[in-house]
């Protein structure tokens, strides 16, 4: 497998979300849709969402991406259809997004 440098990693997008877990079925189906269309978007790479293992962990969501600059991040994120997607699930989930770069690894 090849190894990126540094510079060849890109960006992560990484938001944690607080939702109750009545919601997360229905919250995952969206993100789903959202991936979906993200996935189309100049400079994405990778996307998953992770789920805590435990119920009472304060952020039950954690959604991770990938992408090859934080403007090509950003600017997925101004798609009409994503900001529409977003604010519906604004409606029963918290989120708190962040762009982010790998400052240390060990493999």
């Amino acid at each position: 497998m090849e190894r990126l440098t540094m510079t060849d990693q890109g960006v992560t997008f990484i938001n944690v979300i607080e939702i109750s877990a009545e919601h997360i079925d229905q919250f995952v189906e969206q993100w789903r849709e959202r991936a979906a269309l993200m996935r189309k978007a100049r400079g994405f790479r990778d996307v998953r969402l992770h789920r805590a293992l435990l119920p009472d962990m304060r952020f039950q969501l954690v959604n991770a991406a990938h992408w090859d600059s934080a403007e090509a991040c950003e600017a997925a994120g101004t798609n009409a259809a994503v900001v529409a997607s977003v604010e519906t699930a604004r409606k029963v989930a918290e989120a708190n997004p962040g762009i982010h770069e790998v400052v240390a690894e060990h493999v």
